[in-house]
């Protein structure tokens, strides 16, 4: 039997609107004595409804890409309108990245115009009288030319909408409409985006169209934003961080690939379930028109990629798409092998499967199993096992 190696321990923008124009102005954070990180997010939030409840205190990024999950009605487009201040209601503090702009308790409540930020709804509801550059320069004539830090060219190039220019709304698809609202949101120069479920009025090809371009904004803007989505594809593709609503609750709420991985949460005992991991392009096999990606613990091959070596990718492995041995398997058409160790097994949503989580060398794993399978393999936290992966699922 091989030695196991780590047997060593190896939408629109509210912005376009009279009542929502980005200014400056917002009241310093912090109380006395206790000042708060220039750089971060800290929203709580209490809202009170005839048979719901929102009660939320978030401490979040104040950079990347953050998803607001859960299914619907848990609450998600409810904390998007406090930090919008559209929610009269909302009770708490909000402050981001070092400005407040509520406070109850000390009297701040900074209105909806003066916050700056832009939102992408889930229709953009363009100004049908103007072209998309005129829709465009609404949105920026409204902010000071020293307070832009958002430029019309680089907006346009960033969504892809040079050639749209000079069209009326009328002629552009349902996804040309939404980059145009997200460039308009962009023109704002805000200091947070509120996306709130972007892609859902879109069908699958639209959908697949505009992601690279929210991709685009992810890695070229230092700009935090709040994504609302119950799509765990958009989810794993887009965020950095993550955080899981339920009935107005925060059921769990940190950085994606650790949060994917949880064994008690509701999205792990689904078909579904899964890791995502970063990977960097380190090789390109031409003859057999394969491409390997690293991270820590290991390495997978994949469908050769036409992109350059040093390149990150993201890639998911489901559960349901790893097979565990107690020795490395020779002869087998599985070629991606990982040494891993078990940290827990679980019951999953069925009683004949089980869920097991591993660390392969500082990367989290997750394969379902039978129960039968588990028990003979006698699995249990430190056992030293090969994950066998069938599949590899890239994103982007």
């Amino acid at each position: 039997m091989a030695e196991h190696p780590l047997a060593s321990g190896a939408s629109t923008a509210i912005a376009a609107s009279p009542v929502a124009t980005a200014a400056t102005g917002a009241t310093p954070a912090g109380t006395p004595g206790s000042p708060l990180p220039a750089a971060g997010i800290e929203a709580r939030f209490a809202v009170d409804y005839a048979g719901f409840r929102l009660d939320v205190d978030l401490r979040l990024p104040g950079r990347g890409v953050t998803a607001l999950f859960g299914h619907s009605g848990s609450g998600k487009t409810t904390l998007l309108r406090c930090v919008a201040g559209l929610e009269p209601a909302a009770r708490g503090r909000l402050v981001v990245n070092g400005e407040c702009w509520q406070d109850d308790a000390r009297g701040i409540q900074v209105p909806t115009h003066r916050r700056e930020l832009g939102y992408v709804f889930q229709e953009a509801s363009l100004f049908p009288h103007l072209s998309v550059r005129r829709n465009l320069e609404f949105g920026l004539r409204r902010i000071p030319a020293a307070a832009r830090r958002v430029q019309l060219e680089h907006a346009v190039a960033l969504l892809g909408i040079e050639a749209l220019l000079e069209r009326m709304p009328d002629r552009l698809s349902g996804g040309e409409r939404q980059r145009v609202g997200m460039a308009r949101a962009l023109l704002t120069s805000p200091r947070i985006l509120l996306m709130d479920e972007p892609l859902a009025a879109l069908d699958h090809r639209r959908k697949q169209e505009i992601l690279p371009y929210l991709e685009r904004l992810h890695d070229e803007l230092d700009i935090p934003v709040l994504y609302v989505s119950h799509s765990p594809d958009e989810v794993v593709r887009l965020a950095d961080h993550v955080v899981m609503l339920g009935e107005g609750k925060v059921m769990a709420a940190g950085e994606l690939h650790a949060t994917m991985a949880r064994l008690d949460l509701p999205t792990a005992f689904t078909e579904d379930a899964g890791v995502v991991i970063d990977g960097t392009v380190a090789a390109h096999d031409d003859h057999y028109h394969l491409t390997r990606l690293d991270f820590p613990g290991g390495a997978v091959w994949v469908q050769r990629q036409a992109v350059e070596l040093g390149r990150r990718l993201r890639f998911r492995i489901h559960a349901r798409d790893v097979s565990l041995a107690d020795h490395r398997v020779e002869g087998s058409s599985i070629q991606n092998l990982l040494p891993a160790i078990v940290e827990e097994v679980v019951g999953a949503d069925t009683p004949a499967h089980v869920l097991v989580k591993m660390d392969a060398g500082g990367t989290p794993l997750l394969a379902r199993i039978t129960r039968r399978a588990a028990e003979q393999l006698v699995l249990r936290p430190g056992r030293r096992m090969w994950a066998q992966i069938k599949s590899v699922a890239l994103l982007g």
